[in-house]
């Protein structure tokens, strides 16, 4: 088989879709608890869907090596667990009314509600997660948590300032990337695999993250709200200066600063309108550059799939970097 040969987005749902729905009942069961609140609002996120991408990669780093176990579903519902616990905390955050083209979970519940439904849920992925017996994987997965905690109060400090791109970009790697890199560890660690090649996984999680989230950012300011599930232009609302406005910011006029400083620092668009940035994006190619930053991360993504075993998981693996930098939403 010709290595260099990625898989389409049919094949690798093929692929995947028994332990994928394994991981959603999964999710489902983990998700019930005594408390009807904590069920209700586990359940509405279950249903509002999502890309199931991050416990895709813990399956196909499982696989890459011929794993064969139980582990990598359970640690899958895990993953995709500690993710919808941290989209339950950042609306709240963001004070955010939609996700997904639905009501956001504190829009129903209230924010005391959803805090502490947001809390159980990490609780019961570490739970669940001691079943593999495993300290390595508790220290991923603890690791991972804080990195994810400290990434949200630094976003924090910086919301309405102009942040430089080093900053952006760890921001990037501690709210996003990181996730992505454990899943592919993880993985690896299930199967037993050599230290070096657990590291260059991690590698690829890290590069696929951080094009996800680049590439994220880029449709918050160019697509339209129906494609989005959410309004447009919402990073700039929340006094979030994201890659390609960081770039305009590299390069623009002072007049045209304080335009984007102006947005940033009240948080809204007065007197400065979204075509407004738009048009100072383009007038720099800022949102070429932060696609081409996307697309460097995506093949560096693909480098480190190099030497190793030439099948359909592999084939997976090489398609995904590029369906994360060409999706639409």
């Amino acid at each position: 088989m010709n290595s260099l040969a990625a898989a389409t987005g049919k094949e690798i749902f093929d692929l995947l879709r028994d332990d994928l729905a394994a991981i959603e009942q999964e999710f489902g069961g983990y998700t019930r608890s005594q408390v009807h609140a904590i069920t209700e609002i586990g359940e509405y996120l279950r249903q509002g869907g999502g890309k199931r991408l991050r416990p895709a990669l813990l399956l196909l780093a499982a696989k890459l090596f011929n794993y064969q176990g139980k582990g990598a579903v359970r640690l899958g519902a895990v993953v995709e667990i500690i993710h919808t616990a941290t989209l339950v905390h950042d609306d709240i955050i963001d004070e955010a009314d939609v996700r997904r083209g639905r009501p956001s979970p504190n829009t129903i519940w209230g924010n005391p509600k959803c805090v502490l439904a947001g809390d159980w849920l990490y609780m019961q992925a570490f739970q669940i997660s001691l079943e593999e017996r495993n300290l390595h994987v508790l220290d991923l997965l603890i690791d991972l948590t804080k990195q994810m905690v400290e990434g949200e109060l630094l976003q924090m400090e910086k919301l309405g300032t102009l942040i430089d791109r080093d900053a952006h970009l760890d921001l990037i790697y501690r709210k996003t990337a990181c996730l992505f890199a454990v899943c592919m560890q993880l993985g690896a660690v299930l199967a037993k695999a050599p230290e070096e090649q657990q590291l260059r996984l991690r590698e690829y999680g890290r590069a696929v993250g951080m094009a996800f989230q680049i590439t994220d950012d880029v449709l918050d300011l160019t697509a339209s709200e129906q494609v989005l599930g959410k309004p447009v232009a919402s990073d700039l609302r929340e006094g979030k200066a994201t890659l390609a406005v960081i770039h305009a910011l590299e390069h623009c006029t002072p007049e045209e600063r304080a335009k984007i400083q102006t947005i940033l620092e009240q948080r809204a668009f007065n007197g400065v309108t979204h075509q407004d940035i738009l048009a100072i994006l383009a007038r720099y190619g800022s949102i070429a550059h932060a696609n081409q930053q996307a697309t460097h991360y995506a093949e560096l993504a693909i480098q480190q799939l190099e030497g190793f075993p030439d099948n359909d998981f592999k084939r997976a693996l090489l398609w995904l970097p590029k369906f994360v930098v060409a999706r639409e939403k």
